[in-house]
């Protein structure tokens, strides 16, 4: 066993052979037996040889017949992490702990016997007969052990390379015990920190008591369940900070999530009651974990230099991320002098305390609720309640939640007397709040929109009510004549249809809004597809599309079907939809979603598809259990699948398509993994010898987008050559592009990839998953195609036929790729709301009667706004 102390390499030495001679007397002297006969050397030899041996195989593990005494240590295989005796800063007692091994700063991470510490350097750390891991003093006492109920035969204790300290059985190799479930007061990568909230269990981290004293103080973490996951930071048994909730990417009470610590952080829900969070950094070379300080704080310590540790961030950045800083229905605000105030329609409950800068009493309303007055009083219905906006805040404490959409949310609250306060974030859903609201923050960025429920009183004097609704009624006369004028205007050219141009041939396509055109496809009726949907239930809504939801469905005849159904109010999404229609009605390939029929009734308009039942690429590849069922056959697959269904777009099909919108959420899995190309409402067709086209409608997914149809308009083929590439690097990583931070200089997955690649270490980049030997060499070469499809220069990508033909390795040398400068700039995380950019659809080469169009609503917008300029003036003079 290879022993560690402070002396001598030598000495180390020595002390560890007639340590390991010590243990194996009853060996010895049975090969001393078996080999008498033969020469003094030749049994040298055979026993150092034998002794070596073991020596070499156990340098990280303990057993029942090698243990390690005081100072010895075990360091883990790659020598990141070392376990042994230790003894705090400014004291005498020793502990068995666990630190890392690369820092010449000891900072531990890990204690054992943290309440019943050893007064003596006599301590031994062993495996006793039962199978535990024990700790015994200098009378062979049991002072801790790792409680292991069920007695083993075969046990030994390893230390991983991740910091975990795991006691197994070595016949089956069941896990019996490993400190990861036992944590003291610190968060390492890769560690869970788990809620089960049928069986009430939950790892958390527990504070020393004082710097120089690591038994349990006064403060405990951990992630807690009240309707929605938080974590929180317990004094004692009060709350001392919390999180806010998890909405599926941050923590929403820690606004600086979004700039820094969105990479690696993951929150998983196994349906089963069971919740744990976790993170690992993309810089595996970084040194950084969490500790709960001894005041009660979550700090992210970091080794900048190998050598010391340092803060890097802090749960408690200012007094207001202490728990109810303010009091209920109190807003706390650093950046303001005093840092407390009440909500709008709230005042002081005790102004003396206020003024003297004590706010736990909270504040009260000015003006009871209506409806509250209705209930007690039986008196008449006066002017109803309405709710003042407060802007990125820090949501209250105890939240109640539903899915519903956010204009139920707010009618259910506002029908609902005992509803004070709601709030909607969209990875979130509808969040309502029925007692005092407490803990409210004022961010400066981030944060949520909460809307506080007050009396009508209140919103008369918000902003003087009577100016904002006269010069909104100027204001809403003055647009409606100017959009009655351009609506005419629209409806006469465009009457009967929505016309797509041909760019180069001069000549249009028109497509019908009515029957006409879905005619050529097999027609379903609403009452079937209502049926199916069950009424479009919330419960089988699968997302939102780039015109509206879409439902999972069953037909009668058994049939799983996919609804896209046009949102009424959706202008975009009807020509989006006519456009798919268009499209996708014409195509039929493997590798690209089927469109079974659709239904024109009315106002509504739907499309069905196919029903994929593995979902997006990207409920897979980001998510950190599904994706480690892609291994990189399946990935390669997926990836040579969307090549093919890009290949079919652009060279094989009747009309050459370019996509425009082509990212991990548009691929669709069936129950294969095969991919499939979906989403063609932002698609464009290209007609006879065109190659390109330009537009001012720059429509598409940041991160995804190559740089000259983001910043200039093109696009051709090789726009989406550009996506398939982001696409590529992200299957072989298994990281978004969109919510990649490596540091100040890289903010996206192209520019890591890139300095992986300058700096030779590109193997970094590949998911951990997927580090298959007998692969490297293809993964390698995907990483080396997706970065000659990434260049910034559309010339200098290859077609989507030459990279197949590369990803296959038909085509042998491969150019070296230039640097894609452009990707040096940080994208916004893909959401929801903000993943399409609309700018004003004007073509680059304008009839003159849409010039004609143009100049009168111009001038149309010129009077509008002269009327609206003259009419405030007049209204702020009288009042």
């Amino acid at each position: 066993m290879k022993i560690r102390s402070n002396k001598s390499t030598m000495d180390l030495g020595i002390q560890s052979l007639l340590l390991h001679f010590h243990k194996q007397e009853a060996s010895i002297r049975q090969v001393m037996g078996l080999v008498r006969t033969r020469n003094s050397s030749y049994l040298l030899v055979l026993f150092i040889s034998f002794s070596c041996f073991e020596f070499r195989c156990a340098i990280d593990t303990i057993t029942a017949h090698q243990f390690i005494k005081d100072p010895e240590i075990i360091i883990s295989n790659g020598g990141d992490f070392k376990l042994g005796f230790f003894s705090p800063t400014n004291s005498t007692y020793r502990y068995v702990g666990i630190w890392y091994a690369k820092v010449s700063a000891s900072h531990v991470v890990w204690v054992a016997n943290r309440d019943r510490p050893l007064k003596t350097s006599s301590g031994i750390l062993n495996i006793s007969e039962d199978g535990n891991l024990v700790i015994l003093d200098e009378e062979k006492k049991i002072i801790w052990s790792s409680n292991v109920t069920n007695s083993v035969s075969n046990p030994s204790a390893q230390l991983s390379d991740s910091g975990n300290l795991v006691l197994k059985e070595n016949n089956t190799g069941s896990i019996l015990w490993e400190s990861f479930q036992h944590p003291s007061d610190s968060l390492l990568p890769k560690m869970k920190m788990i809620t089960d909230t049928i069986t009430g269990k939950n790892v958390q981290l527990t504070s020393w008591k004082r710097p120089s004293d690591p038994s349990v103080g006064a403060f405990f973490a951990g992630i807690y369940l009240f309707n929605l996951p938080e974590m929180f930071i317990w004094k004692d048994s009060k709350r001392h900070w919390r999180s806010g909730p998890w909405n599926s990417r941050i923590f929403i009470g820690i606004p600086t999530m979004y700039s820094v610590y969105l990479d690696g952080f993951s929150l998983v829900d196994d349906n089963e009651g069971t919740f744990y969070f976790t993170y690992d950094f993309s810089n595996n070379s970084m040194l950084s974990h969490y500790t709960l300080s001894s005041e009660g704080n979550i700090e992210e310590i970091s080794s900048i230099n190998g050598k010391d540790w340092g803060v890097t961030w802090s749960s408690l950045m200012s007094e207001c991320d202490i728990y109810g800083k303010c009091g209920a229905f109190g807003s706390c605000n650093s950046q303001n002098s005093p840092i407390c105030s009440c909500l709008e329609g709230f005042e002081p409950k005790n102004i003396q305390e206020w003024n003297g800068r004590n706010w736990s009493s909270g504040c009260v309303r000015r003006t009871p609720l209506q409806c509250k007055r209705v209930n007690s009083t039986g008196g008449e219905e006066g002017q109803k309640d309405g709710f003042l906006r407060v802007k990125m805040m820090k949501t209250p404490d105890f939240a109640n939640w539903s899915s519903t959409i956010e204009d139920e949310c707010r009618y259910q609250c506002l029908e609902n007397c005992a509803c004070i306060a709601y709030a909607y974030e969209s990875g979130i859903g509808c969040m309502s709040w029925s007692s005092d609201l407490i803990d409210s923050q004022k961010f400066s960025t981030g944060g949520v929109d909460l809307y506080v429920r007050v009396a009508y009183s209140e919103l008369d004097k918000k902003g003087e009510l009577k100016v904002i609704i006269t010069v909104t009624v100027v204001i809403g006369s003055v647009f409606i004549a100017i959009c009655t004028f351009f609506l005419y205007q629209w409806m006469a050219k465009r009457k009967g249809g929505i016309y797509l141009k041909f760019h180069g041939e001069g000549n249009y396509l028109a497509v019908s809004m009515n029957k006409d055109k879905l005619e050529e496809l097999p027609i379903l009726s609403h009452e079937e597809l209502a049926s199916a949907t069950n009424n479009f239930d919330q419960s089988n809504k699968l997302g939102q599309g780039g015109f509206g939801p879409v439902y999972w469905g069953k037909l009668l005849d058994g049939q799983e079907i996919a609804v896209k159904r046009l949102a009424r109010t959706s202008g975009q999404g009807l020509e989006e939809f006519m456009n798919e229609v268009v499209v996708i009605s014409k195509l039929q390939h493997r590798n690209l979603v089927r469109l079974i029929g659709g239904c024109v009734e009315g106002e509504e308009k739907m499309l069905v598809y196919e029903y994929m039942p593995n979902k997006s690429l990207d409920t897979f590849l980001f998510d950190p259990v599904k994706r480690e069922s892609l291994k990189w056959r399946e990935r390669f697959n997926i990836i040579e699948g969307i090549g093919r269904g890009l290949l079919y777009l652009h060279r094989d099909s009747r009309l050459r398509i370019i996509h425009r919108d082509l990212k991990a959420s548009n691929i669709l899995l069936d129950e294969e993994l095969n991919p499939k190309i979906s989403d063609f409402g932002l698609a464009k067709i290209f007609g006879g010898d065109e190659d390109q086209a330009n537009t001012k409608r720059v429509a598409g997914t940041y991160g995804y987008m190559s740089p000259e149809y983001a910043m200039e308009g093109r696009f051709s083929e090789k726009s989406d050559v550009f996506s398939f590439g982001v696409l590529l690097l992200e299957i072989v990583s298994g990281r978004r592009n969109a919510s990649f931070y490596y540091n100040e200089q890289i903010t996206s997955l192209l520019g890591f990839a890139w300095k992986m690649w300058e700096t030779d270490n590109i193997a970094v980049l590949i998911d951990p998953v997927i580090s298959e030997p007998c692969s490297k060499m293809e993964i390698l070469r995907c990483i080396h195609v997706g970065l000659l499809c990434v260049q910034d220069f559309a010339k200098d990508r290859p077609s989507v036929h030459v990279a197949i033909s590369m990803l296959k390795s038909e085509i042998i040398e491969l150019p070296r790729p230039k640097q894609p400068v452009f990707t040096t700039i940080q994208v916004a995380p893909e959401t929801e709301c903000s993943n399409r950019i609309r700018i004003a659809d004007f073509d680059a080469e304008i009839e003159e009667e849409e010039e004609a169009e143009v100049l009168s609503w111009s001038l149309c917008l010129v009077v509008g706004f002269e009327t609206i300029f003259v009419a405030c003036n007049i209204l702020l003079c009288m009042f």
